[in-house]
């Protein structure tokens, strides 16, 4: 990434705060909160000459998000050199811009498409119940952990049919290291923090055995090809290679590994905090397991019935706009941008944040609230809503992720009902862009006739949605 050596001048009061940059990735939401609090919608840290700019308004939003020539993604800051393996891992569509993402994004909005999503229910729900399969009433069960392996199980099979679940485990562990990396290498190359260095290097080591085993995988998967008929989505791009010569094997390594990255984590991350919003809210929960039962027959809810379960439906948009799994993201200028009263130089990072704008309290009445019933009467716009992104470098696999989520959790809560543990530790942390659990989410297992209690937890979670009062006596009574 490359980065403006000169600053222009600017008149009146600037939205410009002096700081350090590498205190950002450690602690994003309380610096974005903090910025937006003192600057309003649009602000600037400056570090060592260095700049990044927020916008936090679904009009800023817009601004960025929809003009995909002057602000380009750069999601992954290091690239590294033009042959190495961290420049290949990194040539996926989150990285690709111009010309090469347009081109790229039309062959994979085929393997994407929505005809194919009906394909991948009974895996998933075949899936979902073998996950379950040693799972019994009054167990305890840590729902990050579980969320976080079954979706590596997920990702592996519908993305790359892999049915080994060690492998995938090995695998999603892999690029979770990787992803983290990027963002710490990332903030401390801009301000040529003195780790930079050493972690650089390791980054490059770590990349160079991350493209091996994709390469081993793609291997693999394409030697297999021939014995089976098989519809996962690696597979669909091997049949897209062969009308298009552009979809390298480099690039399948590229779009593999950054399709894995993008999917198993946001959506590990969604399943826990949806989970632990419906433990915590028994009237939600009620409201839901009575559409399960009336609209649904069988363990398996067929697809057709999952597309008429509304309520479901907003439980699911609902706790992603309270806890969005990617709550921030960024665009680097690609030229020079003029931002409301800033006159961005081009290589200007530009961060925006689904977090701020989902909790504005002028888009969401009671926005730190749970209230999946408020779907009923409001329709955002895709600027003041935007769990997966906006503009022409929307998620890609947005339809296939809400297939998942709609199929899993039916699955889930038609055997079980959860019930978290009173006086348990459940912390929250945005970190490489994505805001999940940074500790156990520990809940007991119930019949599905049993309603889940509100109970008191402690944790950075009070700091991220704002939970019915009984969940929070267990702070008061502390903090007294």
């Amino acid at each position: 990434m490359t980065y403006p050596e000169s600053l222009p001048l600017y008149s009146g009061r600037l939205p410009v705060r002096q700081g350090n940059l590498p205190d950002f990735p450690r602690d994003p939401l309380a610096c974005m909160r903090s910025l937006h609090s003192e600057f309003g919608d649009l602000a600037v840290i400056e570090d060592q000459g260095k700049r990044i700019t927020f916008v936090f308004s679904p009009e800023y939003n817009r601004q960025v998000l929809s003009d995909s020539q002057t602000f380009h993604s750069q999601f992954f800051a290091i690239r590294g050199g033009r042959r190495s393996a961290q420049r290949r891992v990194t040539s996926g569509l989150l990285s690709m811009n111009g010309a090469e993402h347009r081109d790229n994004r039309r062959v994979m909005m085929d393997v994407f498409s929505r005809r194919i999503l009906p394909e991948y229910h009974s895996v998933i729900c075949d899936l979902t119940q073998d996950f379950m399969s040693d799972w019994t009433v009054g167990q305890q069960r840590d729902l990050n952990t579980e969320m976080v392996n079954f979706m590596v199980r997920m990702t592996s099979a519908l993305l790359f049919g892999i049915d080994d679940a060690h492998y995938a485990l090995e695998l999603g562990s892999m690029i979770d290291h990787w992803v983290r990396q990027n963002h710490e290498v990332g903030m401390g190359a801009l301000v040529s923090a003195p780790q930079f260095t050493e972690n650089y290097e390791k980054l490059l080591t770590d990349a160079e055995k991350l493209e091996a085993s994709v390469q081993e995988l793609i291997a693999a998967h394409k030697s297999q090809q021939s014995a089976t008929n098989r519809s996962d989505v690696l597979s669909l791009m091997f049949q897209a290679q062969k009308t298009n010569e552009q979809l390298t094997d480099e690039k399948l390594v590229g779009h593999a590994t950054l399709t894995f990255a993008a999917a198993h984590l946001t959506t590990a991350h969604t399943l826990s905090w949806t989970l632990f919003l419906l433990a915590q809210h028994p009237q939600v929960m009620d409201r839901l397991a009575l559409e399960l039962a009336e609209g649904t027959s069988g363990p398996y809810p067929t697809f057709d019935e999952l597309e008429s379960l509304t309520y479901l439906e907003w439980v699911i948009k609902e706790s992603m706009r309270v806890l969005p799994a990617s709550s921030y993201s960024q665009r680097v200028c690609a030229e020079p941008a003029q931002l409301g009263p800033l006159s961005l130089p081009a290589g200007t990072p530009v961060i925006f944040s689904q977090y701020l704008t989902h909790h504005r309290p002028d888009l969401f009445e009671a926005p730190d609230e749970f209230r999946p019933e408020r779907w009923a009467d409001i329709s955002p716009s895709a600027y003041e809503y935007l769990p997966f992104g906006a503009g022409p470098r929307m998620c890609i696999g947005a339809p296939l992720a809400m297939v998942e989520l709609r199929t899993s959790l039916a699955v889930m809560l038609k055997r079980f009902h959860f019930q978290m543990i009173p006086n348990s530790v459940v912390d929250g942390q945005i970190i490489s862009t994505m805001l999940g659990p940074t500790s156990s989410v520990k809940a007991n297992l119930l019949e599905t006739s049993d309603s889940p209690q509100t109970v008191p937890v402690t944790g950075s979670i009070h700091s991220l949605v704002k939970l019915p009062d009984t969940a929070r006596a267990a702070t008061h009574e502390r903090a007294a």
